[in-house]
């Protein structure tokens, strides 16, 4: 039993070292370290089963004390498993923001015609090609007007807090 016992300690502590790699390794090879890792794991697992039989085997006075040190080692096992896991979900978590954001950049973003739809009703309203273009140059202006109404708010705000608070 001893030697099963610190074997599986030793795969444990393996396994930790383990986590620190998966933390920082490339996109290609992350696959293989997880599976290695999990593998390593269910490896643990098994062990830890073997323990617990041969646990049931020992004389009654060192029962206690090496169903403890099992259960020890399970609950590190149990915590390496959750840690794999946390890993796994963040790690497809990343990988999904970063399909939904090359998505999103490749987007093209239209006005839908809008613009379009409203110079041919300007046009059938007999409003001439200058008027239109005041329109468009008002536009442009107004803005800039709200971009500067809206940073002159901020700046007002912060003083307010700075000198109110």
């Amino acid at each position: 039993m001893e030697t099963l016992y610190h074997q599986t300690n030793k795969q444990i502590h393996e396994v930790q070292t383990h986590m620190g790699r998966l933390e920082k390794a490339d996109a290609q090879s992350v696959h293989l370290v997880e599976n290695e890792t999990q593998a390593r794991i269910d490896q643990i697992f098994s062990n830890l089963e073997r323990l617990e039989i041969l646990t049931s085997k020992e004389p009654p006075n060192r029962r206690q004390n090496a169903k403890l040190r099992v259960d020890q080692l399970k609950y590190d096992c149990q915590h390496l498993q959750t840690a794999l896991k946390n890993f796994q979900h963040r790690r497809y978590t990343r990988e999904q923001q970063d399909r939904e954001r090359e998505e999103l950049l490749s987007r093209t973003f239209t006005t839908n015609g809008a613009q379009k739809k409203i110079l041919d009703v300007a046009n059938m309203l007999g409003m001439s090609n200058t008027v239109m273009r005041l329109i468009e140059k008002r536009a442009f202006q107004d803005k800039f007007i709200m971009i500067g109404g809206m940073v002159v708010t901020c700046i007002i705000m912060v003083l307010a807090v700075k000198y109110l608070t």
